[in-house]
């Protein structure tokens, strides 16, 4: 009879957590988080194809949202700048939060004002949209990563991840699914393009992304963010924005004014249409992203030296988060766990990006993307995620770490089962089921992972580095995943994918190892 109390007790708890405020908001800001990605990424590769722009120009535009791969560089200016009035009404964290989220919608209208069918300028003018779109979407991540850690204890981590999962998914239904759905009934179809259908579509999501703004004008701000007062002068907070402005117009400098030297080599070594100058072609493209990235940090630097920003507000905003995750977990394995974080989703990633275009390829129309890969895929990663979570707390993160990246990589296989089917429905539904209820426990335990990685004294930072990391590699590669399929044929290409992925599950094993062997 006590065993039974006990029982009906653990229910009413469990049932009282469902319903905690925080955990039901984690939903709603999981959702306005869920809505822009695809945006970038699937959505809009829909659109360029059906605008008729070529498919490696359509994969390159995931490089847009490598924002969400450098957030770690202006996390600290979210940690520590104050933002005139916003602060003052809405507090350290939601000042941020709608901040990010009007540039969202900005961002998301800009891209809607814009027809690619316009020439070349006019993808340029979509692109800079869209690296808007990523940035704003990746400041939003940050603000609400760091919400979501310093609301509760850690008792709710969990429960608060969870609900944040499954409201990030049905944001991406809504932008993926719903917009596909949306852009045909306004009258667009490959045959016969409507710039106007696709224009009405994201001003649709544009209005979406209030759900975000109202929930942030509702919600108060964490005890946490609370405690952490603003200790600096108004002088010492603008030295900090003007040296963060240098080291991102330095980025930018280089990197497009190395864009010519870049192309020469390209040129010299070999041929565009032959495989190792394909291959050329994208270490010399990451060697120009690193170049970019070393020159901001140098002059970021000496910056500092000559007195353009305060050292010590600069130390404790970039150096103490880093050095107190070296110091906890040492240097061998703090490489190897920032190895794993950065290479964990390389297989779904790089295969994500040109997953959109693939179904297309295959003659598969909008509708049938939207029921199946969308609002069915969807349906099953939540299902994933919450096996995931089941099985997380019965087994442990690393074992499931590993079961997902086993499954994450071995489940890519199933597409070229699906190339080699064609138009085949039943096939794509198989495929997609399993992809992403695979996906989905994968996710839950790299989440928890990520969590307990985080130390609660600097949360957004580290937080921003480990997700800014965990895409950063996997976006790289991705941005030629359009031209690996043009070159080797889509079951090569995700054959590829399933082999990335195999490193990983050694990452996994040693980290494990490691981290048991110190404890």
């Amino acid at each position: 009879m006590a065993e039974k109390k006990g029982d009906q007790s653990s229910k009413i708890d469990m049932l009282r957590i469902w319903g905690h405020p925080r955990v039901l908001t984690m939903l709603f800001l999981g959702f306005s988080a869920g809505v822009p990605i695809l945006l970038i990424f699937s959505t809009l590769s829909v659109w360029l194809r059906e605008a008729g722009v070529s498919r490696s120009a359509v994969t390159f535009f995931s490089w847009a949202a490598l924002g969400y791969s450098f957030k770690f560089i202006w996390a600290p200016l979210v940690d520590k700048l104050p933002l005139p009035l916003l602060t003052r009404i809405f507090g350290r964290r939601r000042s941020w939060m709608l901040l990010s989220q009007f540039s969202v919608i900005t961002a998301i209208v800009w891209m809607g004002f814009t027809d690619p069918t316009k020439g070349e300028s006019s993808l340029v003018i979509m692109a800079l949209a869209a690296v808007f779109l990523g940035f704003s979407s990746a400041t939003q991540d940050i603000v609400i990563d760091a919400y979501r850690i310093e609301s509760v204890d850690e008792s709710l981590q969990a429960m608060l991840a969870s609900t944040y999962v499954a409201g990030y998914r049905i944001g991406m239904l809504v932008a993926g699914a719903g917009s596909l759905f949306i852009a045909s009934w306004f009258g667009t179809t490959r045959e016969l393009y409507s710039v106007m259908a696709w224009r009405n579509t994201y001003l649709v999501m544009a209005a979406v992304m209030l759900v975000g703004v109202v929930t942030t004008c509702v919600i108060s701000e964490p005890e946490e963010a609370k405690k952490s007062l603003y200790s600096y002068s108004v002088s010492q907070y603008v030295r900090f924005f003007c040296l963060f402005l240098l080291a991102a117009a330095l980025f930018a400098g280089c990197f497009f004014l190395t864009a010519p030297v870049a192309t020469d080599l390209k040129l010299q070594f070999a041929g565009p249409d032959s495989i190792h100058g394909r291959l050329i072609s994208f270490v010399v493209e990451t060697c120009r992203l690193f170049l970019a990235v070393a020159v901001a940090a140098a002059g970021a630097l000496l910056a500092v030296k000559a007195g353009l920003a305060d050292e010590d507000m600069v130390r404790e905003s970039y150096v103490a988060p880093v050095q107190d995750f070296f110091v906890r977990y040492g240097g061998k394995t703090a490489i190897l766990l920032l190895l794993l974080v950065g290479f964990y989703r390389i297989s779904d990633i790089v295969l994500g990006v040109v997953s959109n275009v693939f179904y297309l390829d295959m003659g598969f129309s909008k509708n049938v993307i939207a029921t199946v890969t969308k609002t069915f895929g969807v349906l099953m990663t939540l299902a994933g995620g919450f096996l995931g979570g089941l099985l997380t707390v019965r087994y442990g993160v690393y074992r499931i770490l590993f079961t997902g990246g086993v499954l994450a990589a071995a489940t890519n296989l199933l597409f070229m089962l699906l190339a080699r089917s064609g138009k085949d429905v039943t096939m794509l539904t198989v495929v997609i089921g399993a992809d992403n209820l695979c996906a989905g426990l994968a996710s839950t335990a790299f989440v928890a992972f990520l969590s307990s990685l985080t130390n609660i004294s600097f949360t957004a930072v580290q937080y921003a580095l480990f997700s800014s990391l965990m895409t950063l590699f996997p976006k790289l590669i991705g941005g030629y995943s359009g031209t690996a399929v043009s070159a080797y044929g889509y079951e090569s290409f995700f054959l590829m994918t399933t082999l990335m992925g195999l490193p990983v599950l050694v990452l996994i094993w040693f980290a494990g190892r490691l981290l048991r062997d110190e404890s």
